[in-house]
């Protein structure tokens, strides 16, 4: 969309009349007008008219409502708006903005859809912009699902293209000079003689004028920060030790509190002795919080100490208490009715033949782990709550911590924070909710809480445990029949409706994510997926269900053409149904370049998946030697329609890779007597930096959709590493973790 022609004022202005002072401009996809959050409080210098540009005395803030879990969501967002608004990214502040409507995430609707990401048609575009539709009205502000850009590409330009354009009717209405006589650069409005005026000059102007909402957006050619290596927002302060996460949070006043959970996962306290705590040096208050205890004190150490020595009686699991009781459920779980069947094509019953080529994959419990420890501070005085913390989900928390405080959520003040990875955990809010808990306790009184990592770890909600049984057949050379059952947990129930409160009706699309909807034109081709019960709670997990789906499916898929005598590569280039993709496929062959000899004891191996719509290929290349196997090379290609910052993406990749393979070698989540048994990162070790290879990326921008990138490198990872070991040492690896089975160096 290169113009906005249909968007009349009351698009624009929500809210009533300006405020003289300031101005803010923003962009709406629909035409029916949303509350402006900025117009809640706003300084004596201040106005806004739209959510996501605030121009006052001081400069330019750009709200940038994606969370940043250290994958440069803020960054990217600022550019993308001070593209279009012709402002420096020195020359602005960026701010998270406040939990609201106004800030839906409509790309959640790519993902929310029965249909294949290569799927353009009426009836899929249809569905896309209805269920868009409703991610509005339901005020769906969510970072996840690598949908960052993917949302805001189109409407953070808009936005800076109105933004810049009334500013530019602000400068001729004050002036007297015709706008197409002007022009804007560096955060002003430049006169014919070249006089500047800067945009903080005009807010006052902007504020009393209508809306320019007919706007060219800027063609490639123009661009002067999309597409170009960027210093991000955040590099100085993160070099410099300086960028202040939401563990850094401090209030006057504020104390410092820590919790003992029930070590089985949702179950109960029956009962507790805190006599050898409340004694201990600062502790100020001990209280019993849903699933546990909680203590107050005058620093993190003295309530983590204070904590370990609460005696606690505990429930039993909620829970399958063993894992071999949960491998059973899994197993079990392929005896029930299907989940759903999201591809069924072919003949698959009657091409199988008698002695069909059969396996069975597994993929383990793994938690988040981020580097971060979750933490809240919660701080309810007068009616008012303040909650600091890094969240994915904000309006989610507000209205829980509404809940328990007995207030109404727009009394409830979310303060985003900079959070030090996630990987899908802050999508959960149990940190703010138990924080909220303890500060009912305090009020007045700032409370800060922090998990302990054991903490952490015991009380993750897991990325799913997964079995796959697979049945093929090949003839002529090439995969003739793929059939494909996957037994999972679901992650809506556990997530959305157990711990949210919102039903999750019909199928849960995690359980078959990335694998009824690769674009693989196999002639027989069906893909089942069976819901899991009495499981472990589990959560969105980087990549979510592609994460150990790409595994199963690529994995089958090599064994397959391997049967068949196939080249990996060829065959998967054969099978593409997808002209980008099958690009991808093609770009991370001549990378690789493929078919070289490797020498001795070396092997390679190439998997692909599709998953939130970005196409990835991964070729790796091991050394089996002495003392184990040895990650050498790994090449990626993928196509996300649009690169914003070079640099900043080819992190993403590289930073997708490493966590890919880092899980599959070495880790995974166990239970035992209804509790997770790992307790920290010396029994959950990723990759160390000795074992890391040589990762390069190539970006295509072929796809006429935009992407995101922060999962979809992770997938790929785990079967193209299994695929090279096999190539060199002729194992087959069908589980994770491959530690289990080969030694790494």
């Amino acid at each position: 969309m290169g113009r906005l022609k249909t968007i009349g004022r009351r698009a624009f202005l929500v809210g009533s009349a300006a405020v003289v002072g300031g101005v803010a401009f923003g962009f709406y996809l629909y035409k029916k007008p949303v509350e402006n959050p900025l117009l809640a409080d706003l300084g004596s210098d201040e106005a806004a008219l739209t959510p996501y540009v605030k121009i006052d005395a001081e400069g330019v803030t750009l709200i940038t409502p994606r969370a940043d879990k250290g994958q440069g969501a803020y960054s990217v967002q600022a550019a993308m708006i001070a593209e279009e608004l012709d402002a420096e990214l020195d020359q602005i502040r960026v701010d998270p903005g406040v939990p609201s409507p106004a800030y839906w995430n409509r790309a959640l609707a790519d993902e929310a859809v029965p249909f294949a990401a290569t799927d353009h048609g009426a009836m899929a575009t249809a569905a896309r912009g209805t269920v868009g539709a409703v991610m509005k009205i339901m005020g769906m502000q969510v970072t996840g699902g690598s949908s960052t850009v993917a949302d805001g590409f189109e409407k953070l330009r808009i936005a800076g293209a109105v933004a810049r354009e009334t500013l530019k009717a602000a400068a001729a209405q004050k002036t007297g000079v015709a706008v197409a006589r002007l022009r804007t650069q560096g955060g002003a409005v430049i006169l014919p003689d070249g006089t500047e005026i800067p945009y903080q000059e005009l807010a006052a102007e902007a504020s009393r004028i209508e809306p320019v909402t007919e706007v060219a957006l800027r063609q490639p050619e123009q661009w002067r920060l999309i597409g170009k290596p960027m210093l991000r927002v955040d590099t100085v302060a993160k070099s410099t030790g300086t960028l202040h996460y939401g563990i850094d949070a401090k209030l006057n006043g504020m104390v410092h509190a820590a919790v003992v959970l029930n070590p089985r996962q949702g179950g109960v306290l029956n009962s507790y002795d805190a006599s050898a705590a409340k004694d201990m040096r600062g502790v100020k208050k001990i209280v019993p919080v849903t699933g546990g205890v909680g203590v107050i004190a005058d620093n993190t150490w003295r309530a983590f100490q204070a904590a370990a020595a609460v005696e606690c009686e505990w429930g039993p699991a909620v829970f399958a208490p063993e894992m071999a009781d949960h491998w059973a459920e899994l197993e079990q779980a392929f005896d029930t009715d299907p989940d759903s069947r999201g591809r069924d094509e072919g003949d698959v019953e009657n091409t199988l033949g008698e002695t069909p080529l059969t396996a069975e994959y597994r993929a383990p419990y793994l938690a988040h782990a981020p580097l971060e420890p979750i933490n809240a501070v919660v701080l309810i005085k007068d009616g008012r709550v303040d909650v600091w913390t890094g969240t994915q989900v904000p309006r989610f928390t507000q209205n829980n911590v509404a809940a328990i405080a007995g207030v109404e959520p727009e009394q409830v003040h979310i303060h985003a924070q900079m959070m030090g990875g996630s990987f899908g955990h802050r999508l959960e809010d149990e940190v703010a909710r138990r924080c909220a808990e303890l500060a009912m306790e305090m009020k007045g009184v700032p409370v800060k809480l922090t998990f302990s990592r054991e903490q952490d770890f015991g009380h993750d909600y897991l990325r799913p445990a997964a079995i796959a049984r697979m049945r093929g057949a090949v003839a002529g050379g090439t995969v003739k029949t793929f059939d494909l059952d996957v037994s999972a947990p679901s992650v809506l129930t556990s997530q959305m409706a157990e711990r949210q409160g919102m039903p999750m009706p019909g199928p849960d699309s995690s359980i078959s994510q990335a694998l009824w909807d690769q674009p693989y034109g196999i002639e027989n081709y069906r893909v089942t997926a069976h819901r899991a019960q009495n499981m472990a709670p589990v959560s969105s997990w980087r990549s979510v269900g592609a994460s150990q789906n790409a595994f199963f499916h690529e994995g089958f898929l090599s064994e397959l053409i391997t049967a068949a005598g196939g080249d990996q590569l060829e065959q998967r280039i054969a099978l593409c149904t997808d002209d980008v993709s099958r690009r991808v496929l093609q770009t991370v062959g001549e990378m690789s370049d493929w078919g070289r000899d490797l020498g001795p004891d070396r092997g390679r191996g190439v998997a692909f998946c599709m998953s939130f719509g970005t196409p990835v290929a991964e070729v790796v290349e091991v050394t089996n030697s002495p003392d184990g196997i040895r990650i050498d090379n790994v090449f990626v290609a993928t196509d996300v329609g649009r690169v914003i910052d070079p640099v900043n993406f080819e992190n993403l990749v590289q930073g997708g890779v490493v966590f890919g393979l880092g899980h599959a070698m070495n880790c995974e989540i166990t239970i035992s007597d209804g509790g997770i048994e790992q307790t920290n990162f010396h029994e959950y070790e990723g990759m160390r930096m000795y074992q890391c290879p040589r990762i390069t990326v190539k970006a295509l921008e072929r796809n006429s959709h935009i992407r995101g990138i922060g999962e979809p490198p992770v997938p790929p990872a785990a079967p193209a590493l299994a695929s090279a070991i096999f190539d060199a040492t002729g194992v087959r690896l069908r589980e994770m973790p491959f530690n289990k089975f080969v030694d790494f160096v």
